[in-house]
């Protein structure tokens, strides 16, 4: 008893430990360092008259302009929404227990992943070489349709992997539980798989989305008037190269900015309940 009250004395006599935060110098000089740099350089852009913001301006939402920019979101459109279709199918077809599918699969997308986009896209407007019977005179397929079929089946065989990676993602026990059950395996891939494989699926869907907006630029070699080619027939004539590709350049950093929010939104949306946010 005596011990403890000779003690007790002591412990109410303590003082709180003042917590000193961690001195960081060199974080602090290193972001003052690249915000000046920075600020140099959007100094720099925005002064500089070589840049001609005035004529950027003027053409910025001319007629021409905006067709071209029309047909690069259709052709995206149309890229990613086949593309996936013949992704999943795909997809579905490589995880399949039947050897003869999943040789083909996987040899489809060995095949469209190991030639450039480039190459395919002049391959498939130079088809009517290989069937002249069917074309005739004229040639078999047009500069937009190789487009969309050049564009599809290139898109297709990223997006098949993408799918493939989505659904390996899903714990095995969980469709053997959902067999145990009775659940049929169309159910089980409708109910239990796709919804928790869009949680891996959406950040590298949204990925290859950006990268055929920006791919679609390509196009302009079979002279279809995606954006880059209206805005490259534009200054073909005046040779005001610089402001024209900055046209361009601000509609694809504007149209990337807004897909990035979209797909922020759509991640956040699937990533419910899994205790992690985007």
């Amino acid at each position: 008893m005596t011990a403890s009250t000779d003690v007790a004395p002591k412990q109410s006599g303590r003082t709180a430990a003042k917590i000193v935060p961690l001195r960081r110098p060199w974080r602090w000089a290193s972001a003052a360092l690249v915000s000046v740099a920075v600020l140099l350089l959007l100094w720099s852009v925005v002064t500089n008259d070589q840049f001609q913001w005035d004529v950027v301006a003027a053409y910025f939402t001319t007629e021409a302009v905006l067709r071209g920019l029309w047909l690069t979101l259709w052709l995206t459109a149309v890229t990613m929404v086949l593309g996936f279709a013949i992704g999943g199918v795909l997809a579905v077809m490589r995880l399949s227990g039947n050897p003869v599918l999943s040789s083909v699969a996987w040899g489809y997308i060995w095949l469209f992943r190991a030639v450039p986009l480039l190459v395919q896209l002049l391959f498939w407007f130079n088809i009517g070489m290989l069937y002249p019977a069917l074309g005739g005179d004229a040639p078999l397929i047009g500069p937009l349709t190789a487009v969309i079929l050049g564009l599809t089946l290139h898109e297709a065989a990223y997006a098949a992997e993408i799918v493939r990676g989505g659904i390996l993602s899903v714990d095995r026990g969980q469709v053997e539980a959902a067999l145990a059950l009775g659940m049929g395996h169309g159910r089980i891939l409708r109910r239990i798989v796709l919804p928790q494989a869009m949680r891996s699926i959406v950040p590298a869907a949204g990925n290859a989305l950006i990268g055929t907006l920006k791919g679609t630029s390509i196009v302009s070699v079979l002279a279809v008037q995606d954006l880059l080619y209206s805005v490259q027939l534009i200054y073909n004539r005046n040779y005001l190269i610089i402001p024209l590709l900055l046209v361009a350049t601000v509609w694809y950093v504007i149209v990337t900015s807004l897909l990035s929010i979209g797909q922020h939104y759509v991640e956040r949306y699937y990533s419910r309940g899994a205790g992690r946010q985007s």
